[in-house]
């Protein structure tokens, strides 16, 4: 549990403390997309499939305190840095170093205990963090055109 506790604070005054690029708005709803495709991830892959889980199999509430206490900062950290202006390979690096970075530290949760894996591999995570830090720009994308058009 020192592990979660530590992550979450760590995260969460990197997340406050970065200078920001990205607005108060922007970051409102970015987080929240990134809780919402969270949320629609487990409801299959941890719910339906059981293929990991946080802390026990099933419903858990305190599966809430990693997902509000991990996913908003950790999307605020990711866009912040994410390098808008960059040519396509700088863009592709950075999402293969975040989805590196997050997969370690994913297995440091599961040596932590908070988190398992029962069918789920850690390669599968890295994959799928590259999906899902290409769709968080891609929301960025999104917000900041409809602000500009809207």
């Amino acid at each position: 549990m020192l592990h979660l506790i530590l992550s979450i604070l760590l995260f969460n005054l990197t997340a406050w403390f970065i200078p920001k690029k990205i607005t108060r708005d922007e970051m409102l709803a970015t987080s929240l997309f990134a809780l919402q495709l969270e949320a629609e991830t487990d409801i299959y892959l941890d719910l339906k499939y059981h293929l990991y889980g946080y802390f026990d199999y099933g419903p858990d509430w305190l599966a809430l305190v990693p997902i509000y206490g991990i996913y908003p900062a950790a999307n605020i950290i990711f866009l912040n840095f994410y390098p808008y202006s960059g040519s396509a390979l700088k863009k592709a690096l950075f999402i293969g170093l975040c989805s590196l970075l997050t997969s370690v530290y994913e297995w440091s949760a599961v040596k932590a205990g908070w988190f398992f894996y029962s069918g789920w591999m850690l390669w599968y995570s890295l994959l799928c963090y590259c999906a899902i830090f290409f769709l968080l720009a891609k929301f960025l994308d999104l917000v900041k055109w409809l602000k500009a058009n809207g």
